[in-house]
């Protein structure tokens, strides 16, 4: 088994990280668009809107990656981060790159101050709620989640 090592994406990585990017959109059934993906990573980047954390083998390819958005919780007033993304490239599921990036994802949250994680899945993501729960992340059992396009 190959090494597995993370650390925060940086712009040099777009080349390798917008692939991934795009094959997470397709998970959720969005077409294909690898110049899209490439531009909505970069202006998060620029912008310093979200942190994206990377899996990489001891080869240096890229395994996958996580991407947390800064919020607040007014309930606790106090900072939270959303880890909305999180994906495996299909040949290195079951590697420990889900857990690597959770983990990391972990310590970053921690690092800078932030309250509590927070994140959604599809129903049908067996595999990453097992994941979640192995690591103590509580399904919530109050709160439904909605949403509207604009």
């Amino acid at each position: 088994m190959t090494a597995i090592s993370t650390r925060l994406a940086t712009s040099a990585d777009l080349g390798a990280l917008a692939p991934l990017f795009d094959a997470y959109r397709q998970f959720y059934e969005q077409a294909p668009d690898l110049v899209r993906a490439e531009a909505f990573l970069r202006d998060r980047m620029q912008k310093d809107e979200s942190s994206i954390i990377v899996a990489e083998s001891s080869d240096a390819d890229m395994l996958g990656f996580c991407q947390l958005y800064p919020s607040f919780c007014s309930v606790i007033a106090a900072p939270i981060v959303v880890l909305y993304d999180l994906f495996v490239a299909p040949d290195f599921r079951k590697s420990g790159a889900g857990r690597a990036l959770m983990l990391a994802a972990e310590q970053h949250a921690r690092q800078r101050g932030f309250a509590r994680m927070d994140l959604t899945t599809a129903k049908t993501n067996v595999s990453a709620q097992s994941l979640y729960a192995s690591l103590g992340w509580q399904r919530d059992a109050v709160f439904y989640a909605y949403n509207k396009s604009c």
